[in-house]
């Protein structure tokens, strides 16, 4: 077994782990259960299951890889001295997961000074792994995924996700009124690792989203670029910080030409 190959089945086991316990979290959910906090708004939430799903995982990651360096969406970073960095996004939809809808995730990926190695997105309310290495294609339960060849933008369906700050969501909306007579139809379900996952497997044409984190996007992207679809990084809209898009080679450029204003 190759290194990627067994960074990715870690990868797999701790996001197995995670997302088992929270799917029982989320059949328990009750109004007032969890202990819910704001963070850069107050639409920008943050729950007990974030905090300790991701205490969960570190521990994990520290207990089988003591000398890489972790970060996270809730946690500190911690140093390494191994030059491998696990990327971690222990609840990605956690709106979702607090208003009982079934779209959220586990993402976990590892990096190099090259980029991602292995990525893990586990989505345990359908019981799909999806995962991917360096040198090996995107799969989904252990099976070949492909991303889409469209090479028309009217036929395309194309996902997105909004930020959480008002100016930045207006800035969104004057993109989104742009985009939308031009492609088949917008979806947006509130899970950045999630809509990457499905955008490789084709489920989406295309997917674009700007303020994501590193922790949001680095499985999922790895995902995409070994299903053969082409990841560009998008640029500063003030007030939206950087993201990035996802779509077939054909229909990349004229993508973000719609989406950069």
């Amino acid at each position: 077994m190759s290194r990627s190959d067994e960074l990715l089945a870690l990868a797999t086991d701790v996001a197995h782990e995670a997302g088992t316990g929270l799917r029982e979290a989320f059949g328990n959910l009750t109004e007032g259960g969890l202990e819910i906090t704001a963070k850069s708004t107050p639409t920008d939430l943050v729950s007990e299951a974030d905090v300790s799903t991701e205490r969960l995982i570190r521990a994990r990651l520290a207990r089988a890889r003591p000398d890489d360096a972790v970060v996270g969406e809730e946690g500190d970073d911690r140093a390494g001295s191994s030059g491998l960095r696990w990327v971690v996004d222990p609840l990605d939809g956690t709106v979702n997961f607090l208003f009982g809808i079934p779209q959220w995730c586990v993402s976990i990926a590892c990096e190099d000074g090259d980029g991602a190695l292995a990525g893990v997105v586990f989505d345990p309310m359908r019981d799909e792994t999806w995962g991917a290495t360096r040198d090996g294609p995107a799969t989904l339960d252990g099976t070949e995924v492909r991303g889409s060849r469209q090479a028309q933008l009217a036929p395309a369906l194309v996902a997105t996700g909004f930020g959480y700050d008002a100016g930045v969501r207006e800035s969104q909306a004057r993109v989104i009124a742009r985009l939308l007579p031009r492609v088949r139809d917008v979806r947006r379900f509130g899970a950045a690792a999630l809509d990457l996952a499905w955008t490789a497997a084709g489920r989406y044409d295309a997917y674009f989203e700007r303020g994501v984190k590193r922790w949001d996007i680095a499985a999922g992207a790895l995902l995409c670029t070994r299903a053969g679809l082409a990841v560009r990084e998008l640029a500063p809209a003030p007030p939206a910080d950087a993201g990035i898009l996802v779509a077939p080679p054909a229909l990349i450029d004229e993508l973000v030409a719609l989406v950069t204003d």
